[in-house]
Formats: structure tokens, sequence, C-alpha cells
């Protein structure tokens, strides 16, 4: 290895193949590497202060008749050391060809510790114990509405177009806020620019096609779009089996980058990113415990206007600046009630990254949301407790037209120090406002990683941290909701190991605790909106459990691994009451899943997934309207019951087949392989004495073909 011509190391073995330099001065270095069997090769390499910088290079073996000038492909892969207390980071070439996920990059997350299993056809992500809403979704900054399209086969935004997914169940850096839950972040990848490139894919869920490649020597673009077509197939299908149910669900997907290389130092890009899902059920016979209802009918969307410029400056420091503008919007239609609801996001993010000496950096950053709201609503009253049930569509409507605007500004800082070579903390701190609580909030966050050993390496980490959720809009914003409410709180806390054994399986273990305090509830108060219902900041809970994964890493022909959470998420809504289980507390989590190349372009996989089901609360009866001519359930104990357990075995075939300039290649995923009819809610009959179990998604056979240039 030598830096400005001079040699300043040479690498020794360690184990498994593996060289260590030592610690170096940051820094680019010219790396040669010379190896009996194999051809020779150069490459750059930069080293930054503060981080650990690991590479994996594959060269060439030297053939025993060479052929001609033939080009040598490296492949150079680095990761650097974790800025959280646990981070999640998959392959490429594992998550297109994980079982059960047809190929999806985020669907591939629910594989991992600490992610819940959601009701069947119902895209949400729950994450260690929280509701939906409490986890984040970023896309390089920009935060969006929704991860996965109608039914969750699929994500908003494919695989082809990332370049990275990354995880984080709990206890997160302070560069992300305003919720309690974890954050999925996900970054677009830059245009190839080495020539044009093209993908054509299609199969029994959708059709999607991509074209990207270089405009000049600095400039470079990508689009692709995908439609699905389960309405065409599904809808004859449930027509045919007489249930009284038609349904037509579709949805669509855009994305659009251009990016520039403005200097050698600075690329800015433009990004358009969109979805689209429309959803129509129509009840060919009235439901006899709602005889008033009707058709139902879904939509939801949104797009955002991504602008983003990435400098490096003199003496390592980074700076990114990242402005989007956009629009989300649903609208749900039932029968002649209807809920509309758009909001126009602006979001600016601006993160620098200051080199302070060899052994600290310091982050700051300004992440700010404006959001502007158009709401219409037509509902019945919610129903309070203590009331005299009543069927829904019998009570009378209150209708609502009003704007709201949020303004919530927010800081961080962040100091990546390691005090000793083999120990790195994190501590940092959050401050964020929220116009529509009127509340300036102060997050502290610390997180620590010692390596223990090196060679293998053991890892003890751990961290604790405060965080803070606004209140959803409909409990805050009047009139519909509550002057006066406070934020929800909680407290996270995580101590674990990591472990490694040889180059390629790795030990993962991880406990966990959420303490939450001022939830948001509704209240037995009087009403004090429009809406019939008021909120208060009574509730509190709390989350604890412990995660562990068992991995080994791809090698190029297989890779698995084995996921277990076990958790239990319990709630209050007011002080001295006994807790509750969560509404989303799944007890047990288990994932496992192998993937392997038999040569000759197959590849084959499986899974299988054990999740406790999940609560419920039962009715214990019904009371007649004769008016009405229909019955009001009666409720039992919140969550007091559970649906049957889930579990479903998952296969994949993969079939390559390489050309001069492209190749095809064609799989099978087969979800649900032995037809389980798992359980995924409740059906009572028309007076509410009798129940039974709402089976999921039968085996799902999804074929298909994708042609790569």
């Amino acid at each position: 290895m030598s830096q400005g011509g001079k040699v300043v190391a040479k690498a020794t073995t360690t184990f498994d193949g593996v060289f260590v330099f030592g610690q170096l001065a940051p820094g680019t270095y010219a790396v040669k590497v010379t190896l009996d069997g194999f051809q020779p090769f150069a490459v750059d390499e930069t080293v930054a202060a503060g981080e650990e910088t690991q590479v994996v290079y594959r060269p060439q073996v030297i053939p025993p008749k060479p052929t001609g000038d033939e080009p040598i492909e490296i492949e150079v892969k680095g990761q650097k050391p974790p800025r959280e207390v646990t981070r999640h980071v998959l392959e490429a070439a594992e998550l297109k060809k994980i079982p059960g996920t047809n190929g999806d990059a985020i669907r591939a997350i629910e594989n991992l510790p600490g992610v819940a299993r959601p009701p069947s056809v119902q895209g949400l992500l729950i994450v260690r114990g929280s509701a939906p809403f409490d986890t984040g979704i970023f896309i390089d900054g920009t935060q969006i509405p929704i991860a996965y399209h109608f039914g969750g086969l699929v994500s908003v935004v494919p695989s082809e177009v990332l370049e990275r997914i990354e995880f984080y169940p709990g206890n997160y850096g302070v560069q992300f806020g305003r919720g309690m839950g974890g954050v999925v972040d996900i970054g677009l990848r830059s245009p190839k620019k080495d020539g044009f490139h093209g993908l054509l894919q299609v199969d029994l869920l959708d059709g999607r096609a991509m074209i990207e490649g270089p405009i000049g020597t600095r400039t470079r673009f990508l689009a692709a779009a995908r439609r699905s077509w389960v309405d065409a197939w599904l809808k004859p299908v449930l027509e045919s089996t007489g249930t009284g149910v038609s349904t037509a669900p579709v949805y669509y997907d855009a994305q659009v980058i251009l990016e520039h290389d403005v200097t050698d130092q600075t690329t800015a890009r433009f990004a358009f990113f969109g979805a689209k899902d429309r959803l129509a059920i129509t009840l060919n016979a009235p439901d006899p415990n709602d005889p008033g209802g009707g058709d139902l009918g879904v939509s939801l969307w949104f797009w955002y206007l991504q602008g983003r410029v990435q400098s490096k400056l003199p003496g390592g420091h980074r700076w990114t600046t990242t402005i989007s503008y956009g629009a989300d919007a649903q609208d749900v239609q039932f029968a002649s009630n209807y809920l509309r609801i758009t909001t126009y996001p602006l979001t600016l993010r601006t993160d620098f990254r200051a080199k302070l000496a060899d052994s600290a950096s310091a982050v700051f950053g300004i992440d700010t949301q404006w959001s502007n709201a158009d709401i219409q609503l037509k509902v019945p009253p919610i129903q309070r407790e203590g009331e005299a049930p009543s069927p829904f569509f019998s009570r009378p409507p209150s209708v609502f037209d009003f704007n709201a605007k949020l303004f919530r500004p927010g800081a961080y800082a962040l100091l990546d120090w390691r005090p000793l070579e083999d120990l790195t903390l994190l501590p940092g701190v959050r401050v964020d406002y929220a116009k529509d609580t009127a509340e300036w909030n102060v997050s502290p966050r610390i997180a620590g990683r010692w390596n223990v050993t090196k060679h293998p390496r053991t890892t003890i980490k751990g961290g604790t941290g405060v965080f803070y959720q606004p209140p959803q809009p409909n409990e805050s914003i009047p009139p519909y909701g509550t002057v006066g409410l406070g934020n929800n709180r909680s407290v996270h806390y995580s101590l674990g190991f990591e472990r490694e054994f040889g180059r390629h399986v790795e030990l993962s273990v991880e406990g966990f605790y959420k303490d939450l305090r001022n939830l948001v509830v509704q209240s037995d108060a009087a009403a004090s909106t429009q809406s019939g219902a008021s909120w208060a900041n009574t509730g509190s809970g709390r989350v604890a459990g412990a995660e562990f994964l068992l991995r080994y890493k791809n090698d190029g022909k297989f890779f698995g691994w084995i996921a277990y959470t076990l958790s239990k998420s319990q709630r209050r809504d007011a002080p001295g009451e006994p807790l509750r289980d969560f509404q989303y507390d799944q007890t047990h989590i288990l994932s496992v899943l192998a993937s392997y190349q038999l040569g000759n372009g197959w590849q084959v996989g499986g899974r299988f997934r054990y999740v406790t089901g999940s609560p419920y609360t039962p009715y214990t009866g019904g009371v007649g309207d004769y008016d009405a001519g229909a019955y009001a359930a009666i409720p039992g104990a919140l969550y007091s019951a559970r649906d049957g357990a889930f579990h479903r075995l998952d296969l994949r075939v993969d079939k390559t087949w390489k050309f001069p300039g492209w190749q095809l290649g064609a799989y099978l995923d087969i979800q649900n392989v032995y037809n389980r009819r798992n359980p995924e809610g409740q059906q009572y009959n028309f007076n509410y004495s009798k129940s039974q179990a709402v089976a999921g998604l039968p085996i799902l056979p999804i074929v298909g073909l994708r042609g790569e240039l």
C-alpha cells in the first residue's frame, strides 16, 4: 500500500484470508494486490477519520489458456461501522432472492428481528411493539406516508432503483425524530454512466420497465415505472366464487432521477417519486349487521419532487442538503360517508459532517417540516365509552371541511468519538418544536460500541435515548381534534452484543425496553370537539423484549439466517388502570430462511415464518335496534382475545440465462406452500352470538420473467 508514491504498509494474513493494515492516517491510498493464481490488480481506497474501512476484492482467476485481452471485473464493497446501537443492512444479492417477498427489497425487512406481522392485505410496518404510524419511512431524507401498496405484497419503491435500505428497529440517532418506533431509511441509487441499460419484468402481480444511462460525461438519468394487473384476474375469481364481493385493486408507481456532477467534489440530483393505489369493493348484498352500509372505495396516492446537493469539502468534511415538496392524499368512501385528506408537505434537511480529529467527528443538521392539509369528513360521531351501542349507519353523520397547517422545525448535533481504538461513543441531542402542540422538546441520546476482540470480532453495544412524537392531526387540530394536547414521549433502552464466527457467520443478541408516557388516548371527559370525541395525554405503557439474529452472510453461493423476537407490548389509558396487551402486540416472531445457488444459473430458497396471533376485542353479544332493523355489538374487554397463530412456508426458484450484452431471468415464488388458512380476524353472525375466524390469503404462486440490458 502506497501514498504519494511512498510505500506505507504491507498487509499480513491474520485469519481466513483477511488482511489488516492497522491504523492509517486519513487519505487516499494506492492498493496493489498480487496473489498466486490470480490476476494482479491495483485500486485506490480512501480512508476517512474515525471510520473503519472494510473492502472485499474478488480478483479474476488466471485461466489455464488465456483467450485474449478480456476485462477484469473487481467487486469492491465497504461498510462503515454502525452509527446506531443496531442497524441491519442486507446486500442486493440477498434482497432480490429472498423467498416469499417476490424479490421486493423493502419487504425483506419483515424477516428481520423486531418486525411484527401486520394483518393480511394491510401494508403496515409494526416495529418493536409500536403502532404503524410510530415508524418513519424515508427516501433520502424525505418522509413518505406508506411503505407498501395495497395488500402489502410489494413496496412503493421497486428494488431496481435502490442503493441501500437501512433499518433501525429502535434507539436510533438524533438525525431522525418525531417518532417512537423504528426507522426505514431508503436511498435511491445513482444512474449508471457506463452506457445505456434497461429492464423489463412481467409477473402475475405487475409489469415494470426501467431505462438509464449517461447524458454527456457529467450527467446521467434513470426512469422507471410499474403497474399492477391483479384486478385483471382477481376480480373474475371473486365474482365466480359467489362471495357477494367484487374488488378491483390496482397500483402504480414511478421514479425519475437526473444527476449531474457540478464539480469533481459536488453532485446535484433531482428526483421524482410517486405511487397510487385504488381499491373498490362492491357488495352485491348488504351486510346484515349494517344494512344501511354500502360499497367501499379507497384511493391513496403521493408524489414528491426532491432536490439534493452533496459536497465533499477540504479537510474531510461533507455537506448534504435536501429540499422536497409534494402531496399525499387518502380518499375513503363508504356508502354516503367519506374521508378526504390531501396534504402538501415541504421539507428541508441539511447535514454537515465535520472532521474534528483523527478520533472524533461531529454531525450538525437541520430537519424541518412544513405542511398544509385540506380535510373533508362526513362520518358518524365516534361512539364514546358508556353510551348505548347503536349500529354505525344509524348515527347522524357530522360534516367537516377545514384546513390544517403544521410547522415542525428541528435541529440536531452528534459527536462520533473514539476515546480508545476499540471504543466508539455516540452522544447526541435533538431539539424539536411542534406548532400544533406549541411544545419544545429536547431529546438527548447516547449509544456506544466496544470491540472486545477484533479477529474474530466481538462487540458489546448499548444505548438509551428520549423520543417525542406529536399527536396525529385528527387528534390535535380543531374542529376534529382536541386543543391543548402534548406530544407523546418514549425512552428507549437497549443492550446487546455481536459475535463473528469466521468471515460469514455472525450472531447478534439484543435486549430492549421502551418506557411510554404522555400517550394520546381517547378521553372519558365530556366531548370537546365536533367529532363527539375528546383526547388527552393520560396514556402510558411499556415494551420489553429480546432479539436474536444468527446470520450466514452471502458467500457467493449461500446465504440465510434465523431471526427470533420475544416481546411484550402493553398499554393503559389512564393512571391506576391495569396494563393490557396492545393492539399490535405479538409475543413470538420467528423467521428462518435460506437460499443456495446450484450453478448454471439456478438458485433455490425457502422461508418459514411463525408469529403469535394478534389481539382483538371480542363481542359478547348484540343489542337489537328494531327501528334500524339491525343489531349493535356489545364489546368485551379491550384486546382481551387473540387470533390463532400464523405460520407459513414460502419457496422460490430462479433461473438466469446470460447472453452477450444482456440476460434473461425466470422465477417462481410460491407463497403459503401448504395453503395454511391463517386466521386474520373474526366474523360474527347477525346478532353477534357466534363468530368464526376469517382466513387470510391462500397459496399464491407468482411466475415471472425479467430481462436486463
